[in-house]
């Protein structure tokens, strides 16, 4: 939310600087992203002053432009060129002098001396849209007589400079949705720190009316949606446009001016946090505003033209016929003031939070309004507020107030009462505050105190203050307000004996398996949680039935938890793609979800969600490209396994008794399912990436992805221990296998088959060839395989050496119909 120094000022008396009050509304809670100088005129005018053309001729060496002198209040005259057909001798003008910046639209453009035909050129005479002033072009400014030369044109032209400060306003905080809001907390500040601070809330006391005859009236039938409704009506207006003082208000905070009643409701919301609404009285059909809603299906087109279903949960502000807008939302097309209105009906309500919200979401339209009446408004402001906005339109856009005010409020709200306990203060805080500060800043929180005890006080606290209901509420007003870097924190540490938890040893595999990554030229992404159902649309592997679907979903986009890392790893590779930046080695961390409708049970709302922590490796281009020394080489599945590997070794994974079996799916053109010891557990997936997938994703190049199951990998390695033995001082025996098997026979099934023939002396199997041509049976292919062997208590003799071969040997036959060559 944009907040505007100036405006503030007219709310609150203080003398800090805009960066001293953003400091202080961060230190309060009122987060102060950034703080930006505004200018009425672009540029403020500097450089410009006004200018007394002393002489004027035509340029020798030209049919249009004039050669002057003007005095623009230096120690002398400057000559300048100018084309302006209306400039001549005695005007006063205004002079851009040598080394000013000009703007014209997203243009600048700095003036220079210069020879312009021959002749020097020492400045410019302006146009208005050369100043910013204006956008007419036909000839140069021509000021009245009596302007001094020398006078900075910023001064002539009144010039106003601001401040904008985007402060950050959390959920609970809807009271601080405006600059008397911004300042009632500010002055509490102030006050807490002994600096002058006097609160104005703008006046009401001229409020009248100005003729008793009966106007429109209003009914609310429904009572839930609306518990307040405040509204009257002002005949005999003149719309037009607003005040330049109006207009600058609303253009330094980002709002476009429409026109003097529109904009006064605009800034009076920004004023004072209250929606208001101002409608056309004579579209206002049998003189009656009814307060309800209409029949689901019921089309109604508001403001942006578009054509929108209603339900029966969407508030209408209708006439006697027809609905005229979605109360605290969005207005209607036809109902609106316009440069034809005369007679305004003019609203202020209090919505339910929840009716506005659900309407709000269910139509995609986020307003000003909504964002307030969403987090909660207090009603019993709303007639104050429709009095200062009347009067600002009495004001400036003429009128007469018309007919009693309209005010229904069948349930008034009162404050809430609170018992606040020094105690408890001191235990929440950790420092003990006297009370006598407590009651100073309860006092600048406007929070009033019953009764008080040498225990504590009983509190009423203002209804503004929606967040603010129990104890602890109010000492967190008090905390921001003494100020959290006034706790103080002690010189000595209370510690305790703790011991690691199974979270605490993941976190710490977790940074223990990145630095590996980043060794290893991966870059960590961190991807967003939400993402779009119809990833998941076409899928078997990850059907959109187990999606866990977002009911107020942020867009279309984002309407649902992701079942995978995938896509969001797919999404950052083709927006580096499409950047030039084609070798990439992802990995990210991250939760997925998924929903089984057939664990869902009517005592349990979350049975059938689960929750899963993930590791997702992603692969693509080349593994060396534009070397010197080396040809280039693309990325490859044998590159992932074996980081998926290290991985796993890293983590202490039992290599030996890790199964992987072929994958084929949606998903994988080729790839493999990891198994652990533990009841088969799948620890993840990894292979090539169907084409399909990537054509959809835009991707050309190959990707190669895996994904690990974090959850179930920190339960495989549960009683996993690091073990130590020294380096074996006897040598290694290596035994090569050349292996007539099946086509569809997998290195792995050779690995695993000897690993159990022999397990105590085979230290590692590796596959060195591979042949499948001319020469072999139709269906066959062959395998060079390495056995290693050590004994590290002695040395191995042959006996020892055929006997363990001879074992893996017969074993591979037996098992996979393997053949020596």
């Amino acid at each position: 939310m944009n907040i505007s120094y100036n405006w503030l000022k007219t709310c609150l008396d203080f003398d800090l600087t805009p960066t001293e009050v953003a400091d202080a509304l961060t230190s309060i809670g009122l987060e102060t992203g950034s703080v930006q100088e505004f200018q009425t005129i672009r540029g403020g005018l500097q450089g410009l002053v006004v200018g007394h053309v002393l002489t004027c001729i035509d340029h020798p060496d030209s049919d249009h432009l004039h050669v002057t002198t003007v005095d623009a209040g230096l120690a002398e005259p400057l000559q300048i060129v100018c084309g302006a057909p209306n400039v001549a001798a005695g005007q006063k003008v205004i002079v851009a002098l040598p080394g000013t910046t000009l703007y014209k639209g997203d243009e600048s453009f700095v003036i220079r001396k210069s020879k312009i035909r021959g002749l020097a050129s020492n400045g410019m005479i302006c146009a208005e849209d050369e100043t910013g002033i204006g956008t007419a072009h036909d000839g140069i400014i021509v000021l009245p007589p009596d302007v001094a030369p020398g006078t900075p044109a910023s001064e002539y032209y009144d010039v106003k400079s601001d401040y904008v400060l985007e402060v950050d306003i959390t959920p609970n905080r809807v009271d601080a949705t405006s600059h008397f809001g911004v300042a009632r907390d500010l002055a509490a500040y102030l006050r807490q720190n002994n600096l002058p601070a006097t609160l104005r809330r703008p006046s009401v006391d001229a409020f009248s009316i100005d003729d008793p005859t009966p106007a429109i009236a209003v009914t609310v039938e429904n009572a839930e949606a609306c518990p307040r409704y405040s509204a009257l009506t002002i005949r005999g207006v003149t719309v037009g446009q607003s005040p330049a003082w109006l207009k600058n208000a609303l253009t330094t905070i980002g709002l476009r001016p429409i026109n003097n009643v529109v904009d006064i409701t605009n800034y009076v919301l920004h004023e004072l946090g209250q929606p208001l609404h101002a409608f056309d009285a004579d579209r206002i059909k049998g003189n009656r505003v009814v307060v309800r809603t209409l029949p689901a299906g019921t089309q109604f087109v508001t403001l942006d033209e578009v054509e929108r279903t209603l339900t029966d949960r969407d508030l209408m502000i209708c006439n006697a016929e027809e609905g005229m807008c979605i109360g605290g939302v969005f207005g209607g097309l036809d109902s609106g003031v316009t440069e034809r209105t005369t007679n305004v009906f003019l609203e202020s309500a209090n919505f339910n939070p929840t009716w506005i919200r659900q309407t709000a979401r269910r139509f995609g339209l986020h307003t000003d309004a909504s964002f307030r009446f969403e987090r909660g408004l207090d009603p019993n402001q709303t007639l104050y507020v429709l009095q200062r906005a009347a009067l600002l339109i009495r004001e400036i856009a003429g009128g007469r107030i018309t007919g009693p005010v309209q005010d229904i409020y069948p349930a008034p709200v009162d404050p809430c009462t609170v018992e606040l306990a020094y105690r408890k203060i001191n235990s929440l805080t950790g420092q003990i505050i006297p009370p006598a500060t407590i009651k100073h800043i309860l006092a600048g929180l406007e929070i009033d105190i019953l009764a008080e005890t040498t225990e504590g006080l009983t509190l009423r606290v203002p209804v503004y203050r929606i967040d603010v209901r129990r104890d602890v509420d109010v000492i967190e007003d008090i905390l921001r307000i003494y100020g959290y870097n006034n706790i103080c924190v002690s010189d000595s540490v209370k510690s305790n004996l703790n011991y690691q938890t199974p979270t605490d040893r993941s976190h710490k595999l977790q940074r223990l398996i990145s630095e590996q990554l980043c060794g290893a030229g991966f870059n960590e992404i961190l991807n967003n949680s939400q993402t779009r159902s119809c990833y998941y649309d076409a899928l078997t592997t990850w059907p959109s039935a187990q999606s866990v679907m977002l009911a107020n979903a942020i867009s279309t986009e984002l309407n649902c938890m992701r079942q995978t890392l995938l896509f969001g790893g797919l999404e950052s590779i083709e927006h580096n793609i499409k950047r030039q930046n084609s070798n990439l080695r992802f990995f990210e961390f991250g939760n997925c979800y998924h929903y089984d409708d057939a664990q869902r049970a009517d005592n349990d709302p979350i049975a059938g969600f689960t929750e899963d922590y993930r590791l997702g490796l992603w692969l693509c281009g080349n593994r060396v490209e534009n070397n010197w020394a080396h040809p280039n080489e693309p990325s490859s599945v044998y590159e992932l396994k074996a980081v998926v590997e290290q991985v796993l070794v890293r983590l202490g994974v039992d290599m030996r008794t890790l199964s992987a079996d072929p994958l084929d799916n949606d998903i994988f053109s080729a790839g493999q399912l990891l198994s652990g010891k533990s009841f088969r557990r799948p620890l993840g997936v990894y292979g090539i990436l169907n084409r399909s997938l990537l054509k959809a994703m835009d991707i050309a190049p190959d990707v190669y992805y895996a994904e690990l199951s974090w959850t179930a990998l920190m339960k495989e390695i549960l009683k996993s221990k690091p073990a130590f033995s020294p380096i074996s001082r006897f040598q290694t025996v290596k035994r090569d296998l050349a292996l007539l098997i099946d086509k569809q026979t997998t290195f792995a099934e050779i690995e695993r088959i000897a690993a159990e023939s022999e397990r105590k002396l085979l230290r590692h199997v590796t596959l060195f060839d591979v042949y499948e041509g001319k020469n072999l049976p139709a269906g066959k292919k062959s395998y060079a395989v390495s056995f290693y062997l050590q004994n590290p208590e002695g040395t191995l003799n042959d006996k020892q050496i055929e006997s363990i071969m001879q074992k893996i040997q017969t074993n591979l036959e037996r098992r996979l119909n393997a053949q020596l060559r």
